[in-house]
């Protein structure tokens, strides 16, 4: 499952979603892990030390390799110079699975332990004061969006993403790449107006959206959330010794966290694991080739050169059971594409 954590700065968001990938890695559950945050900290709080996490080797850096890898043998891409981070997939790309070895896993994930299970991490890599004036942050995120359009993930394997706060989230597609997002609020009106405008951007989407409410201290401030949110509201979390002292970068154990914060990621893992009976792999690869057609004519064409609608495989779905890079032939059928229909609420395309 593909799942993504949003919220505001300061929400909690990469605490949560650190929680939720070591409790997956308790339960044995394969896992990539990728901070996409402008403000890089998930490798922090999964246990590197600050030395440690600088060194990740960044998802940016290594594009043109991701590009090249990906592109593999699809006659619709010329060459990996003419891919931009909406290019979707088709026959002859190379997929990217969950479990496997690849040149993009070898250049841009490193693994971790996490008390004794293995966690595959991965970066878009700091905004640093070189790109100040000459690039924004969604150029970073642009090669886990790459990503994302080229892998087939199954049941039981979960790709966790530790999104960029507030609604920056929306400056590209890769809001609509997950099979479940969960939004971290504060029991406060700033901390739910995030989750106003989240919700609004997405209904049109089919975006899977719940609610952890975070540093919630009483009745009171479940009630508020409760009124706030509705039925979206998943779970609440308060207070942690266990964080706090993880926080100072010295972990228990994972098993002692404490029982009821134990009982709230199990409910994430369930929300998570629930939505997959909802899965639409054409719809997903329908929205992907929308924003890819939409970013193609606002910037794409003119950054590259080339008409990047030519990109667009009409008879190819990505789906479960694809095998290999996928040749001429396969997709036909029954897995034709509906035509791309234009959409009033979708966000304004950002070069990458």
């Amino acid at each position: 499952m593909k799942i993504a954590f949003v919220g505001k700065g300061g929400s909690g968001k990469t605490t949560l979603s650190s929680l939720f990938i070591r409790h997956l890695a308790a339960n044995e559950a394969p896992v990539v892990a990728v901070d996409a945050d402008i403000n890089q900290h998930l490798g922090t709080a999964l246990g590197l030390g600050e030395d440690e996490a600088a060194e990740l080797p960044a998802l940016g850096a290594h594009l043109p390799l991701i590009k090249e890898y990906l592109r593999g043998s699809n006659p619709r891409i010329a060459s990996a110079d003419t891919m931009i981070k909406t290019t979707p997939p088709g026959r002859g790309s190379r997929l990217l699975r969950v479990t496997e070895g690849n040149p993009v896993y070898e250049a841009c994930a490193r693994t971790l332990l996490l008390d004794g299970e293995p966690v595959r991490l991965m970066a878009t890599g700091p905004f640093t004061e070189a790109d100040l004036g000459v690039a924004c942050y969604h150029s970073k995120v642009g090669a886990v969006e790459l990503c994302l359009n080229h892998l087939v993930d199954g049941p039981d394997e979960y790709v966790v993403v530790d999104m960029t706060a507030g609604s920056d989230s929306f400056a590209s597609g890769m809001f609509t790449r997950f099979d479940m997002t969960f939004l971290v609020a504060e029991p406060t009106r700033k901390g739910v107006s995030v989750y106003r405008q989240y919700k609004e951007y997405a209904r049109d989407f089919g975006v899977a959206l719940k609610v952890i409410g975070n540093k919630v201290q009483g009745p009171e401030d479940i009630e508020f959330l409760q009124d706030e949110v509705g039925e979206d509201l998943l779970v609440t979390v308060g207070h942690s010794d266990w964080v706090r002292a993880m926080e100072k970068g010295r972990p228990a154990a994972f098993e002692l966290l404490e029982a009821t914060n134990r009982f709230a990621l199990q409910a994430l893992q369930d929300a998570a694991d629930d939505s997959y009976a909802h899965r639409d792999w054409g719809r997903y690869t329908e929205q992907m080739v929308r924003f890819h057609l939409r970013n193609a004519e606002s910037w794409g064409n003119a950054k590259t050169g080339v008409d990047l609608a030519d990109q667009v495989d009409p008879g190819f779905v990505l789906r479960e059971g694809l095998e290999g890079p996928q040749h001429p032939g396969a997709g036909d059928g029954d897995d034709a594409l509906v035509s791309p229909r234009p959409h009033s609420h979708l966000p304004a395309p950002q070069p990458a």
